[in-house]
């Protein structure tokens, strides 16, 4: 018997490396409202969460009317094709697939849209290897467990059957806070010392070391 029935993945960074895609776009949009253009590395520090949140966390004095506008300067330059694309991380659609044809269900828990969980899903074609999947303006923000929580209820898991992979804290907190497992992938926006720090109870530095763990 599997030790796990359901493998919960976020995202950004974990399943996509759109790390570079995502600061760009962060930093056009706030050079676009007149906002101080944050460092790469503080941008990037904010992937993993909803797109309100990071932009609350990077910019905690801006007005709400500033505010708003530069969401909407970030969802255009996202949504757009001036920026160089994202691209699945090596391994991802062969992990999906030998884990579907073992049995497993899969999920996504993201902090992406809806919009943008469904346009990577048409762009990749990994949106049929997935059973449920939640995102941030769906649910409360990881590290809230809302998102987590309702996959395990639509797909009729126990937590006890559940494992969370990601590449950030809030993945790992995600997971601590609705008493799910979590493992750590390296390649994304996290150290292994911050992921192991948060709860994740091992780490691999690419998602084939992840898939030998998985089918072990």
């Amino acid at each position: 018997m599997k030790k796990f029935e359901l493998i919960v993945f976020d995202w950004d960074g974990t399943l996509m490396n759109s790390e570079a895609r995502i600061v760009t776009c962060m930093q056009r949009a706030a050079a676009d409202v007149g906002l101080d253009v944050p460092a790469q590395a503080q941008a990037r520090d904010i992937i993993g969460l909803g797109l309100d949140e990071a932009v609350a966390r990077l910019f905690p004095g801006a007005d709400a009317a500033v505010i708003g506008r530069l969401i909407e300067a970030y969802r255009g330059h996202w949504l757009g094709e001036e920026i160089a694309p994202e691209t699945t991380f090596d391994g991802a659609e062969a992990l999906l697939d030998s884990l579907h044809a073992a049995g497993f269900l899969l999920a996504v828990a993201t902090g992406k849209s809806r919009r943008g969980l469904d346009r990577a899903f048409e762009q990749t074609g990994l949106g049929a290897y997935f059973h449920a999947s939640r995102c941030a303006d769906e649910s409360f923000s990881k590290p809230h467990p809302q998102m987590l929580e309702e996959i395990l209820t639509d797909l009729d898991t126990p937590s006890s059957r559940a494992i969370v992979v990601g590449d950030t804290e809030y993945d790992m907190q995600m997971a601590a806070n609705a008493r799910v497992a979590a493992v750590g992938v390296t390649h994304g926006v996290h150290s292994r010392e911050r992921l192991e720090a948060h709860g994740a109870t091992a780490c691999f530095g690419d998602l084939h070391q992840l898939s030998t763990w998985l089918h072990g």
